[in-house]
């Protein structure tokens, strides 16, 4: 067995050294929360949705019960539904379209850049009907869309911006972070993200209060008081207790965010000689939620990183118009030719910030042989 094989696990993400040095906060918020009993918009949700929307800068922000439904309830808010069209890049989690289609609206694909796997704004331009509403950018992997010529194509075109923000959390572009530009902002709390709960939860942000009233509304049955129910909303409220857990996290997301700045950087300095390497192109303010490269030979590569002990995944394996539940939509193989290549050779790193620092060079070791 190499050294590398014989190496300390290193998983795709390790909650628990995060809990280790977070465990008495954690106990204490919740054992309050407890104590109070207030386990549904409780004092502790009302807290966090002031601090995390000024956090992002947005003003305005409500807690829901996942990143799904944070699309779904900003969608609505915004008015969209049925006979709608909704564009998206093609290359994202099942949720952005998801997001869309609970509220009766179509999603429409567009391929992404080939460096970053962002939405490609060439192709969205293309997209517009006199049915779109709306336009979705995918911060994806922790790196947030250039939304300055998005935001100007939008106006032009009277279309809402929704940005999906669940892999960006404290991610900027100049002085603005993610779910602060467009009309609303959709993050996720699942446990893995930067900023993760211990359960699922979603937050939409807004600068606008009528609408977060309504997001808010529309999140609680519909209704502002009990029994009274206005619209048919849904049940998706933040619960109380993550709301505590979040509450805590949320004091150690920059420099939670920092370190995994530096330990891309350390993986870049790392992989840079590697030419069947092929790395994804973060921008500055990217919060690295993950560390993407592509490899020809994926399975291969992903087969050595766990024989190695070092996890490793892959984000995602099917472009958006692949998946058995979107083939309705009616698009055929090499539809979006970008977001297929991703689907079929992107490879996820370990990174989070407890990473120790031996990671990148022994995951070099191993990539070695693929390049």
């Amino acid at each position: 067995m190499s050294q590398t094989q014989g190496g300390r696990n290193i998983p795709l993400v390790d909650l628990k050294s995060q809990l280790r040095g977070l465990k008495s906060e954690i106990q204490a918020a919740m054992e309050g929360v407890l104590d109070n009993t207030d386990f549904i918009m409780g004092r502790e949700l009302r807290l966090f949705e002031g601090e995390f929307a000024q956090y992002c800068g947005a003003g305005y922000g409500v807690g829901c019960a996942s990143g799904t439904d944070a699309l779904h309830l900003g969608l609505r808010g915004l008015g969209i539904g049925p006979g709608d069209e909704v564009i998206m890049p093609a290359m994202t989690f099942v949720a952005t379209a998801l997001g869309i289609t609970l509220t009766g609206a179509k999603p429409v694909l567009v391929d992404v850049d080939p460096h970053t796997a962002l939405i490609d704004l060439q192709k969205v331009e293309e997209a517009i009907t006199p049915k779109t509403r709306a336009i979705i950018p995918v911060h994806l992997f922790g790196q947030l869309v250039d939304m300055e010529p998005l935001l100007d194509l939008a106006r032009r075109n009277n279309l809402f911006v929704v940005e999906d923000a669940a892999q960006a959390h404290g991610a900027t572009r100049g002085e603005q972070k993610a779910g602060a530009m467009g009309d609303v902002g959709c993050f996720s709390f699942y446990p893995g993200k930067n900023l993760g709960a211990y359960g699922d939860g979603g937050f939409v942000t807004t600068r606008e209060p009528a609408l977060a009233e309504k997001i808010r509304l529309l999140g609680n049955w519909g209704s502002k008081k009990k029994y009274h129910h206005e619209e048919m909303g849904l049940n998706s409220r933040l619960d109380t207790l993550q709301a505590a857990v979040l509450r805590v996290k949320l004091k150690h997301l920059e420099s939670w965010n920092q370190l995994r700045r530096e330990h891309a950087r350390r993986y870049d300095a790392r992989l840079a000689p590697l030419t069947g390497i092929q790395r994804t192109r973060y921008h500055a303010g990217s919060v690295h939620h993950l560390y993407v490269v592509r490899v020809i030979d994926r399975e291969g590569a992903l087969d050595a990183l766990h024989q190695a002990n070092i996890g490793a995944g892959i984000h995602y394996p099917f472009a958006v118009h692949e998946l058995k539940a979107y083939q309705w939509l009616g698009y055929g193989p090499g539809s979006f030719p970008v977001a297929e290549a991703w689907a079929r050779h992107s490879l996820s790193l370990p990174i989070y910030p407890e990473l120790p620092v031996e990671a990148a060079q022994r995951v070099e070791e191993v990539l070695k042989a693929f390049s």
